[in-house]
Order: structure tokens, then sequence, then C-alpha cells
């Protein structure tokens, strides 16, 4: 499937790359598969109005924000997309 919008320069945080670690998760396959459900608009476990509001923001420009419950680990990952799509930074809530 083609990507809606362009993600530009992609980072993980450290804390997110230690959480993958500490979980023996492999942290490339990882981040590629949120990054395909990110880049395609799929915005994971937000609600109604936040959905509608990236829905909006591919229209015109703004900031993208996706959050995804990783289970049964018990974590979550914000991955979030600038207003730019300069750059995608995949992070833990406990970062931003």
């Amino acid at each position: 499937m083609t990507p809606k919008f362009n993600l530009g320069h992609v980072v993980m945080t450290h804390g997110l790359d230690e959480t993958l670690r500490e979980h023996d998760l492999d942290r490339q396959l990882f981040g590629l598969a949120l990054l395909a459900r990110h880049s395609q608009g799929d915005w994971g476990d937000l609600c109604d109005e936040d959905i509608e509001l990236n829905n909006q923001a591919l229209k015109d420009g703004a900031r993208l924000f996706s959050v995804y419950e990783i289970e049964p680990e018990g974590f979550k990952v914000w991955v979030i997309t600038e207003w730019d799509r300069s750059a995608t930074t995949l992070l833990l809530p406990r970062e931003y």
C-alpha cells in the first residue's frame, strides 16, 4: 500500500529502544510495523475525535499523532510526524 504522507527523518527515542530490548522485541521490525500503520492512516488506539483531527491534518498539513497499545507486553508507543513532514518520532508517552 502507498503511504498517505512522507515520514521525513525517522527516529526512535532511547527510552523506547531500551524498552524494546527489555521485552526482547526486534527493534527494526517493530519500528517498521508501526511506521507502516502510521503512514497508512491507521492511527492505532485513538479516540474518534483524535482520529478526525489526524484525518484533517492529512489535508491541512498539521502534526500527525498515533498511539499503539503493545500487548501482551503492556506499554504504549506514540508516533508523531511533524506538521511539515520533516521528521517522525517513535517514543514512549513518558518521553514527551
